[in-house]
């Protein structure tokens, strides 16, 4: 799931991400793999950014299942490549869903996973970071010169919400898997 740089990242780690579809997540990961060449990328929808938790995971696995049993699955749209001012992470905004993905954010990050964040949570799919800033300059045009060169769907359903750990530098493993409900139909 990460492709950071640097190696000044805090390891055990938790976060709630959505990891996105085929064939865009395929696109996504090679565009990944051009910043920032001999990273490990997984693309997905931040939920949950990367928190310390000290509890028992199976109370939070726990936690999590009864919250995400309530909601139901939704769309998102992608939007442009910015780039986040103070820290200096490329990512992808949302033309569509982020209002859902913020109300996600706010009921799923409680209990036991609740965690302040130093910035404001922002929805989001992250590109690079760990670059200084006259390389983020450079590195956003060219991510944006490539995602202007897809040209399939830019929307998916956030259909299903993993809980992952980061154990290791550039890797992060999954410790559970949520389903989402369909959207009642009447």
């Amino acid at each position: 799931m990460d492709c950071h740089q640097g190696t000044g990242r805090t390891l055990n780690q938790y976060a709630l991400v959505s990891y996105i579809p085929e064939p865009l997540a395929s696109f996504l990961d090679d565009l990944r793999l051009q910043l920032t060449p001999g990273c490990n990328p997984h693309a997905h929808l931040t939920v949950l950014p990367p928190r310390p938790f000290s509890g028992v995971v199976e109370d939070a696995v726990r936690d999590l299942r009864s919250m995400s049993s309530a909601l139901q699955t939704f769309d998102v749209v992608l939007g442009e490549i910015e780039v986040f001012p103070v820290s200096n992470v490329i990512y992808l905004g949302l033309q569509r869903g982020g209002s859902q993905v913020r109300a996600l954010h706010g009921g799923m990050n409680s209990g036991l996973l609740q965690h302040i964040c130093p910035y404001p949570f922002h929805p989001h799919v992250t590109l690079a970071q760990d670059f200084d800033a006259e390389t983020v300059q450079h590195l956003a045009e060219t991510a944006r010169r490539i995602w202007a060169t897809w040209t399939g769907s830019r929307a998916f359903s956030v259909r299903l919400l993993s809980f992952v750990q980061n154990v290791a530098i550039g890797r992060w493993d999954d410790l559970a898997s949520f389903e989402l409900a369909e959207p009642r139909t009447e």
